[in-house]
């Protein structure tokens, strides 16, 4: 919502909606303020190890348009112990690389990455975990989710767990710029703490 470094202060957010369930080409803006009377209406994460990269803000329903298509996803479809995520496990980045997309249908593409660390522990103390796949700017704030296959999840249509929010790439200060690729890491928020973010 703000970055002091590049003195990006907006005052509000865009996003675009899907208004059509068979045509997907029938899109509309919507504009959302991000302050009130002067105060900040979204809500951002902070842990043990700082600040977490992570922010909600609330949706005022009376104010969307009717007939809006949407899916979104709850507190079932995050991870829970029955879901098996170990290394190597398979995940997909949803987002709009470089501003890449589907500029017809209004889609974002997906990248598909695997979980590089443990998953469930907070890499080095911090309150993410890391995968390894290509991303790019344009990706930040992307959901990172893994495809189950009727696991008690509310609905079949949407069979999607979130697992986390994928926030920037990984790299270390000592890479040779000439001599070493990027590493191809990528740091990714834990998904539970929207439950946080949320809590009335």
């Amino acid at each position: 919502m703000i970055d002091e470094n590049s003195n990006h202060f907006p005052d509000r957010i865009e996003i675009e909606l899907h208004i059509d369930p068979i045509n997907l080409t029938q899109s509309m803006g919507f504009s959302i303020p991000l302050y009130r009377n002067g105060v900040a209406v979204w809500r951002q994460g902070t842990d043990s190890a700082g600040e977490v990269d992570v922010a909600v803000i609330e949706l005022e329903q009376a104010a969307l348009p009717a007939g809006m298509v949407y899916r979104a996803f709850t507190p079932d479809h995050l991870f829970n112990q029955q879901n098996q995520i170990t290394l190597g496990s398979s995940v997909l980045v949803v987002g709009f690389p470089l501003g890449v997309h589907d500029t017809l249908h209004h889609m974002p593409v997906v990248r598909h990455a695997i979980v590089a660390s443990g998953f469930g522990l907070r890499f080095q103390g911090k309150g993410y975990f890391l995968t390894d796949g290509r991303t790019h700017r344009g990706t930040s704030g992307a959901p990172v989710v893994l495809h189950v296959i009727r696991n008690n999840l509310p609905d079949d249509d949407f069979p999607w767990l979130l697992l986390g929010v994928h926030s920037s790439r990984i790299d270390v200060g000592s890479r040779d710029l000439v001599e070493d690729e990027h590493l191809g890491l990528n740091a990714t928020w834990y998904a539970d703490i929207l439950l946080t973010l949320t809590n009335p």
